[in-house]
């Protein structure tokens, strides 16, 4: 028998995972075990023998994604200059999202304080006394606050070297006392301002589609909004694992605080970009229903995220979108002024919540879940 092969099946990935998931400590707690080899579960070499590639291999290609994709970089948007030329910024917008699906944003109007500290609350909360933390811990997805690490840790083809912290915003968010209390303030301050900055977004991009500029606020895609602050320990093999594995976003809308460690990579044509940290600048990206109620006008595009030995790396992505069952049987498809005999629909209409459950049943494998929702 193939000698991968002998080690595949002789590997209880299942009862691994079980006995990671009741530690209650997720990916931090492994790094602060003071690990130097990655536990098998974290590794790709571990998962399935068709996903086994040579470490030569892996760095060839790594080398020559980096000659390719040096020179790129995702769109930079300055949102001061929609008061002077509001047409320009909507035209970069627009570009940005048919091209590339990111873009970065300055001049926000989120103060840079506010961005800090909540990067800060979220540091405090990953790295409080683990006891605390473990009050928080659950994979139960109707909470509105709480602790994990891989939301599709027992699907997943690969456990990615990351922690989450989950806070729904909106609708029906949580109330301030559910929310941890290192991270609070920081938390209701800066969610606030994120659902502001939403609203300005909807219109820009309604307006780059053609349409009114409310349309995309009417039809529900600022009202729910849900926070992954996520928390990347360094990690000691970060050549044979994820921070986050190559995927797309269930959302209409990801606006994303990153620090300045880096790590994200964008796919582009054939090519990964690195998308560089800016200083005051959130990214933006397209998400899944925003390219469905585009008719693939606006693109959701493959992203990921690297491990590294340094760290910790801090991210919070903010999701429009509703992460609860809404309670108004809402259904969204194509937009009705984007559909024409000569561009008819490439989706069928779904809710929220039936495309979530695929989402999640799918898990991060690289494979849009919009595939299942074409006509």
């Amino acid at each position: 028998m193939n000698s991968h092969l002998q080690v595949f099946n002789s590997y209880d990935r299942q009862a691994e995972l079980k006995a990671f998931h009741n530690t209650k400590l997720g990916v931090k707690g492994v790094a602060d075990s003071g690990v130097t080899k990655i536990p098998k579960i974290f590794s790709h070499d571990n998962q399935s023998p068709s996903l086994i590639t040579s470490p030569a291999v892996a760095a060839a290609e790594k080398l020559a994604g980096e000659t390719e994709a040096k020179n790129l970089t995702i769109p930079i948007i300055d949102l001061e200059q929609t008061q002077k030329n509001r047409a320009k910024v909507i035209n970069e917008i627009r570009e940005a999202s048919e091209n590339w699906g990111f873009f970065q944003i300055l001049n926000h109007g989120v103060p840079l304080a506010v961005m800090d500290e909540m990067m800060n609350g979220i540091r405090r909360f990953h790295e409080q006394d683990d006891e605390m933390k473990k009050d928080l811990y659950s994979r139960d997805f109707q909470r509105k606050v709480l602790f994990n690490s891989n939301f599709d840790l027992f699907k997943g083809v690969s456990t990615n070297w990351r922690d989450t912290l989950t806070v729904v915003v909106a609708p029906r968010g949580a109330e301030a006392e559910d929310l941890p209390v290192v991270s609070r303030e920081a938390v209701m301050d800066y969610s606030k301002r994120v659902m502001e900055l939403g609203g300005v977004l909807l219109k820009l991009l309604s307006e780059g589609l053609g349409v009114a500029p409310n349309r995309l606020k009417e039809l529900g895609c600022g009202e729910g909004l849900v926070m992954f602050c996520h928390y990347y320990p360094p990690c000691p093999q970060p050549e044979l694992t994820w921070g986050t594995t190559d995927h797309t976003d269930s959302s209409f809308l990801t606006v994303l605080l990153q620090d300045d460690f880096g790590g994200l990579q964008v796919r582009h044509g054939d090519r990964w970009v690195d998308v560089h940290p800016i200083k005051g600048a959130f990214v933006v990206n397209i998400g899944d229903f925003m390219q469905i109620m585009s008719n693939d006008k606006f693109k959701s595009v493959n992203h990921r995220v690297l491990a590294n030995k340094g760290g910790p790396r801090i991210s919070v992505a903010s999701f429009f979108r509703c992460n609860l069952p809404p309670e108004n049987g809402l259904v969204f498809g194509p937009i009705k002024e984007l559909s024409s005999e000569e561009n008819p629909d490439v989706y069928r209409e779904t809710s929220i919540k039936d495309y979530v459950a695929y989402y999640y049943k799918k898990g991060l494998n690289g494979i849009s879940a919009l595939e299942h929702f074409k006509l």
